[in-house]
């Protein structure tokens, strides 16, 4: 089912729609002129984004999550102004799969994927330096110099920054968890659209080009003297579950979606997506409950309905589906509360 199919009608000026199926569009609008970057050499985009992209949100295109129509207008605007898209809303809400609807809809390649915790730095996801790993191989070569770039990795954000023609997108994943100093380190780089790689720019009179490995899978990239520079900023999906402000110049430099919880009308789309025939299983009274239980427990995630449905559809192919006690005490089970907040209440 289609984003149209809930409510969402097409937006002339929108290059995505919100669909998931893959449309590939020959030119993203042009950035405002000053987000405009100079990085060179051009990267050539991954292919092979269809299958992660639906081990994600499913096995069909447009399977999973179906953005509202005001979730398409606001990643379609932090597109033209190449602008970061804070998405904040309670867990479950489908914060995360936009990247990967976004990736996919657009032909960007895999997401590039940073899952930020309370250790996370800003040198996580741009790079690491394997120093221990050098000297090793150094004596096990006998003194003998390997190359350097085989001990530099880029991180998810240092592989989104690199000169790609058209733009990757990453996902910085509940960047509420960070540290109180990671937002505003971001800053410079958000602005700025590069790095440098302290490495490689002690030895760029030596070695001006050097290979080093990306965050994709076997994946390599020369980085010249040092720097990274991009050329189409990447589409930056950053999420949050609300457990902290941010301070205001991080937030002047993102765009803000907050993700309401979904109505009947996505929740039935996501489970026509998922399953198709449900024949045997009343879907619609499935649903309801699990709003009503949803409101009662202060939010539920949206898998939790998808592993009832499995769990009913299974109960039904073998006969033994009745919505009784037992299958009510099955749905208490697997509908449990997300916050020891709601356990305890």
């Amino acid at each position: 089912m289609s984003a149209e199919a809930v409510g969402a009608a097409p937006v002339h000026w929108h290059v995505y729609r919100g669909t998931g199926r893959p449309g590939f569009v020959a030119k993203l609008p042009d950035p405002p002129p000053w987000r405009r970057f100079s990085g060179e050499p051009v990267c050539q985009v991954p292919t092979g984004d269809g299958g992660e992209a639906n081990r994600h949100i499913g096995g069909t295109p447009g399977a999973g999550w179906v953005p509202s129509p005001r979730e398409v207008s606001m990643v379609n605007a932090a597109i033209y102004l190449r602008r970061p898209l804070l998405v904040t809303g309670r867990p479950g809400t489908g914060k995360s799969s936009l990247a990967y609807l976004i990736a996919r809809e657009l032909g960007l390649g895999p997401v590039l994927r940073w899952p930020v915790t309370s250790r996370t730095a800003l040198k996580d996801g741009l790079y690491l330096y394997d120093a221990i790993g050098r000297v090793q191989e150094i004596n096990a070569r006998q003194g003998e110099e390997p190359d350097i770039g085989e001990f530099v990795h880029l991180g998810p954000l240092g592989t989104a920054l690199l000169p790609y023609e058209r733009p990757r997108v990453l996902l910085v994943d509940e960047l509420d968890k960070s540290d109180i100093d990671l937002p505003n380190d971001l800053l410079n780089v958000f602005e700025n659209g590069e790095f440098e790689i302290d490495e490689l720019t002690r030895i760029a009179a030596r070695h001006p080009e050097v290979a080093v490995l990306t965050a994709d899978r076997e994946g390599s990239a020369v980085v010249r003297r040092g720097r990274v520079r991009c050329r189409a900023f990447p589409v930056v999906i950053i999420t949050s579950n609300g457990e902290r402000e941010f301070p205001a110049p991080f937030l002047r430099r993102c765009l803000k979606l907050h993700v309401e919880p979904p109505t009947p009308q996505q929740l039935g789309a996501m489970v026509a997506a998922q399953f198709g025939d449900t024949d045997g299983v009343d879907i619609s009274r499935l649903i309801s409950e699990f709003l009503a239980r949803s409101e009662e427990t202060g939010g539920l995630a949206s898998d939790q309905l998808l592993n009832a449905v499995h769990l009913a559809m299974e109960l039904a192919t073998s006969g033994a589906y009745q919505p009784d006690d037992d299958w009510q005490e099955l749905l208490t089970a697997i509908w449990h509360p997300l916050t020891s907040t709601a356990e305890a209440g």
